[in-house]
């Protein structure tokens, strides 16, 4: 009995994985296909005829260059900047004890975790065409920065709890002053819920659709998830491109997590238990 308990959980587990990555093994080979003969006929199967020109055509004739680039600074740009300032934030919050209404500033911050973004969304195009930012990268830049901010803060605040005050003692004995101890103590100490936020949010950013797609209409300027809807609809009757650009759009993803996995895991667990 205790050998079926341990065995059906593997199981099931197992084919929760196969079912994720299934789908993802078949866009795979797809994109490598030289037509949709072979994808209908050997949809998992290895392509009879091994095609890279899928991925120069998709990159440069279907404009995914651009909508990549314009993906990945602003990705990586919104996601840093919300870094940088939930830490700031953070530090205010949780270790300056001077500031007598830390809590109710922190409480008011994690409200804003109860708002669901598509409520803003009226509110903020008014913002964004009366400051004329539409169509420029301004117009999503702020807006991912600061509905980023509650759920970064209340991360990194976390973590910064866990921190023993008798560090800070310490670095203050030294002569380190305020500045001195966020950047050179309490920075990188906190660096494995740094790098948990920056991922968190960059892949928010990165499949961001709502937003992108009402705030930018210049073509040059498009993301890739609004970039992906025109380079469907031009390449509809050829599946193997479309494949082509839905691994474009993904394997950046998987690189990111895969270098960084463990630090993601450090930043999530090592602020649940007070040390």
């Amino acid at each position: 009995m205790s050998i079926v308990k341990r065995t059906v959980p593997h199981i099931i587990l197992m084919i929760y994985v196969v079912a994720i990555l299934a789908p993802f093994v078949f866009i795979i080979l797809s994109s490598f296909k030289e037509n949709n003969i072979d994808i209908a006929e050997h949809p998992f199967g290895w392509p009879a005829k091994v095609v890279f020109d899928n991925y120069v055509d998709a990159w440069v004739k279907g404009n995914i260059s651009k909508y990549f680039f314009n993906s990945a600074y602003l990705s990586a740009s919104s996601a840093l900047a919300g870094v940088l300032l939930s830490a700031g934030t953070a530090f205010a919050l949780v270790r300056m004890k001077f500031v007598r209404t830390s809590k109710f500033i922190y409480q008011i911050v994690l409200i804003g975790m109860l708002i669901p973004g598509n409520v803003l969304f009226i509110a903020q195009y008014i913002l964004v065409s009366d400051l004329n930012l539409l169509n420029t990268h301004w117009s999503l830049f702020l807006p991912y920065t600061a509905g980023a901010l509650p759920i970064s803060i209340l991360l990194i605040a976390a973590f910064m709890k866990s921190i023993p005050g008798e560090l800070e003692e310490a670095s203050i004995v030294d002569g380190l002053g305020t500045a001195g101890l966020f950047f050179k103590i309490i920075l990188p100490v906190t660096m494995p819920a740094l790098v948990t936020v920056f991922i968190v949010n960059f892949l928010g950013v990165w499949n961001e659709y709502l937003l992108a797609n009402f705030f930018i209409s210049k073509e040059d300027l498009r993301t890739l998830p609004t970039g992906m809807v025109g380079f469907r609809d031009a390449y509809q009757t050829n599946y193997a491109l479309i494949c082509t650009g839905i691994v474009y759009s993904v394997v950046p993803v998987f690189i990111l997590y895969a270098f960084l996995q463990e630090k993601i895991i450090e930043g999530i667990t090592a602020g649940s238990v007070k040390g």
